[in-house]
């Protein structure tokens, strides 16, 4: 059985690209695997905390190696309940919207809360190490204009979404990573309709590989 965590990004629903796109690899992975887990993590009905007060102090503390407070350590174990998400999965599949060039707020909130040293990461002092180490993530990332080098945005300037979730889940430890894009969303119905055809196509063959069995 294959557990996988998808995190949600987009407040679109039954609109949005980059959920039609998951949905539809969520759907090939459940025909090859019918015993598949899939732990959704819609970052806009979850509760995320807000990373200040008693969770910053807890943070501080952690670092200089000083026992937690009570109230401290309440605190905390909202981070490393959500962080455990992440930790019972085999794969993390993110369906993303691309808002301002960039990820939504919502999605940036849910990683700055688990990305915490010795809940996702730990660190030396000289080196980051992850500790999602032998997991596989799948990356859906929706755009709605085009960022060929040619195109109207070119990716090289205005594209901080892609490297920025490839370089956050490589921080984490995940190096097998695959990423399907689908673009040119807002170009009218006829072009959105044929990306998204072309993205979940994309998303079903990346499914029939990523099914094989998970790395020890």
């Amino acid at each position: 059985m294959t557990r996988i965590l998808y995190v949600e990004a987009s407040p679109r629903k039954n609109r949005s690209a980059s959920i039609e796109v998951a949905h539809a690899a969520l759907a090939a992975w459940s025909d090859l695997d019918p015993d598949l887990s899939v732990d959704v993590l819609d970052v806009w009905s979850t509760e995320l905390p807000e990373f200040n007060g008693p969770i910053m102090a807890a943070k501080y503390a952690g670092l200089a190696g000083t026992p937690l407070t009570s109230e401290q350590a309440e605190a905390w174990a909202q981070i490393s309940a959500i962080a455990a998400r992440f930790l019972a999965a085999d794969v993390i599949l993110l369906a993303v919207p691309l808002w301002n060039f960039s990820i939504p707020y919502k999605l940036k909130q849910l990683i700055d809360v688990v990305s915490q040293k010795d809940v996702l990461f730990t660190f030396d002092g000289r080196a980051f190490d992850g500790l999602l180490g032998g997991r596989k993530a799948l990356l859906v990332l929706a755009r709605g204009l085009d960022y060929a080098p040619t195109g109207t945005t070119p990716a090289g300037t205005y594209d901080f979404q892609r490297p920025y979730l490839e370089m956050w889940l490589r921080y984490v430890g995940i190096a097998d990573i695959t990423t399907v894009v689908v673009e040119k969303t807002l170009m009218g119905p006829d072009v959105d309709s044929a990306s998204r055809a072309t993205a979940a196509r994309a998303a079903i063959e990346a499914v029939r590989r990523l099914a094989l069995p998970i790395s020890a």
